[in-house]
């Protein structure tokens, strides 16, 4: 298949046809079509707004500024559309299906809003100090939700620019933490089910919030793969980093298969979405060998109908949706 990113493409339209035509999918809200079940992921929002008159501070932000009420509503309107990408996105296959079903479906179960800074506490490293998860999630009451009430995730929406540090996506439970950050197993309240917590910034865009889901994927599909205990010189004979993804311990591209965040297949540097050189790529149906040669031309043939170009933006929101919520069950 020739993969392009060169012209406009509508995000729904990616969407399905990069990022779901591939395993990722079809192993986990396939899996869960085929038995026509859907899965529920309970959210609770935290937003932290720290004020200063009817603007955000500054100075506690590092670098966003703007107005309470602009900020409040872009917050909002990120949540809701992630709330719609996450799920319409895990409808498999669904640009040659119409009749596909979603099979993750987020409901937000409460808000809470703060007009102060995030909590911190003291950093390992030196410079700005950490994000004090821990207290976030006792400020809430995060038992009740995780253990009484089914919540999976916990979206956090705060800032940067330089005053705190934080992890994109966390976790916590009985099994461990397994997510894209240090992996510290006392930076979150354990409880008798796993949550993963996804700190979002309001100074970025709706592509960076997609981002953080599809780097918390990749975390548990390696560890699930042996990634983490594997020598790296091993990384490109492994079932995702290597035969889906199409990498190894170089993180770039070697085999242009279905890529990862930062890489799209015909990507030759990080965050190479505007690249418009054209690939051979099999992303569409990668786990083929038991078809023929003339069943795998037939296949290349159409796939190459199937693809279209896209832009640097739909590139970046639709990537990270590849599997919603797998991560958390």
């Amino acid at each position: 298949m020739y993969y392009s990113r060169s012209m406009n493409m509508h995000i729904p339209d990616f969407l399905h046809r990069w990022v779901f035509s591939s395993i990722a999918v079809a192993a986990f809200p396939a899996f869960l079509s085929a038995m026509d079940e859907t899965y529920e992921v309970p959210v609770v929002v935290v937003k932290y707004f720290p004020v200063k008159g009817d603007l955000i501070d500054i100075v506690a932000t590092g670098d966003w500024g703007k107005g309470l009420s602009f900020t409040r509503q872009k917050v909002d309107s990120m949540t809701g559309r992630l709330v719609d990408i996450l799920g319409n996105a895990s409808r498999y296959h669904a640009y040659k299906d119409s009749a596909a079903k979603p099979g993750v479906h987020y409901t937000v179960m409460q808000t809470y809003e703060f007009l102060e800074p995030l909590p911190t506490r003291g950093s390992r490293e030196t410079g700005a100090p950490m994000t004090d998860y821990d207290s976030i999630v006792k400020r809430i009451e995060g038992q009740e939700w995780v253990e009484k009430k089914g919540v999976k995730e916990i979206w956090v929406w705060g800032y940067d620019g330089g005053k705190v540090r934080l992890w994109e996506s966390n976790m916590a439970g009985p099994f461990g933490d397994v997510s894209n950050s240090d992996r510290d197993k006392g930076d979150l309240p354990v409880f008798s089910s796993t949550y993963t917590l996804y700190h979002y910034n309001y100074q970025r865009g709706l592509s960076e919030a997609m981002e953080d889901h599809m780097h918390q994927i990749e975390a548990v599909l390696n560890f699930v793969d042996g990634r983490d205990t594997t020598d790296e010189k091993n990384w490109s004979s492994l079932m995702f980093w290597g035969k889906y993804v199409g990498s190894d311990a170089s993180h770039h591209i070697i085999v242009p298969h279905c890529g990862w965040a930062h890489y799209p297949p015909n990507g030759t540097k990080d965050y190479d979405w505007k690249n418009q050189t054209y690939v051979e790529s099999d992303i569409e149906d990668w786990q083929h060998g038991d078809k023929s040669p003339d069943e795998l031309q037939a296949m290349e043939l159409q796939q190459c109908r199937l693809v279209h170009a896209l832009d640097a933006k739909s590139a970046r929101i639709g990537a990270p949706a590849f599997v919603p919520g797998s991560a958390v069950k």
